[in-house]
């Protein structure tokens, strides 16, 4: 019998969700697609960079409120599921956070892994999203360590013997990486210009930034025309991590945001159907084997 499509995102932590695809979720899940987040720390070690909420009573209970926050972020985008894995937040490299052995960082491959895999067995996504090996730009250990437990896992839950006790295998059929694309950031630097507006980039580019930080390769872009608000609902919703006030989330208008991120950007890096790229659908080569 045919599966109902389902898609399933694999974040580090908390506000990750919605800076990366949300609009592509949020189109999914309005087609009748069910959207699955996984979400592998909590965020403990995410600083408050709203300064309306660095509070005593914020700091104290910072945990549980991050969760809240995830919670509506993803009931903006569109989420029919959220599951945690877990894991502490590993901080960065270096500090003591990353020692703590609560940490993702610290965590047994192996069961990180048997976590995913029981998701995906029990969710049964044709379509994984996560994230590239390459974070030289952002080399945080949890995002690294996502990526690895991604494609271990993408491809142990069709495999019977592995994770044996841990649900009925399934295959997803595509592993996507999201991407980031420097020609939306060179767009919106060159509207804060024309706008008269001070750009957020205007240390970065002069520095030469974007010539040393290369665009990543692009198999697939989905359109999300009447979706690019999503993006930033989701964000504010994350109240702790997210300045109203920063220019770089939100220092254009609304209709310049909505131009320039017109499209999520993908690559492919695993797939087991036949779709000619580039692509325009994450479903490319499954649609006709599922059910809507």
């Amino acid at each position: 019998m045919a599966e109902p499509l389902c898609l399933m995102t694999v974040h580090a932590h908390p506000d990750d969700e919605s800076s990366k695809g949300a609009g592509t979720v949020a189109r999914y899940h309005d087609e009748g697609v069910r959207t699955v987040l996984v979400t592998a720390t909590g965020g403990e070690e995410g600083d408050i960079l709203n300064p309306e909420m660095d509070t005593a009573a914020v700091r104290a209970d910072l945990p549980a409120v991050r969760r809240r926050e995830l919670e509506a972020a993803a009931r903006a985008i569109g989420y029919d599921v959220v599951e945690l894995l877990g894991y502490r937040d590993s901080g960065m490299a270096g500090t003591p956070p990353n020692e703590d052995p609560r940490s993702f960082a610290q965590a047994s491959l192996e069961d990180a892994v048997g976590r995913l895999v029981a998701l995906i067995r029990r969710e049964r996504p044709q379509v994984i999203v996560t994230y590239d090996e390459d974070q030289q730009y952002y080399p945080h250990p949890d995002h690294l360590r996502v990526h690895e437990i991604s494609v271990a896992a993408f491809e142990a839950a069709g495999d019977p013997d592995a994770f044996p006790g841990v649900g009925t295998p399934f295959q997803p059929l595509k592993l996507y990486y999201s991407v980031w694309v420097m020609e939306q950031f060179k767009a919106r630097h060159e509207k804060f210009l024309e706008l008269g507006l001070p750009s957020p980039y205007e240390e970065r580019i002069a520095d030469g930034w974007l010539d040393w930080m290369p665009s990543q390769p692009v198999t697939t872009r989905v359109d999300i025309d009447g979706y690019a608000d999503v993006r930033r609902t989701a964000l504010l919703a994350h109240a702790t991590q997210i300045d109203p006030t920063s220019p770089f989330w939100f220092g254009l208008p609304v209709e310049a945001e909505r131009e320039i991120h017109a499209f999520d950007a993908y690559l492919l890096a695993r797939s087991l159907v036949d779709a000619p790229l580039p692509e325009d659908d994450l479903f490319a080569g499954i649609r006709q084997r599922v059910s809507p």
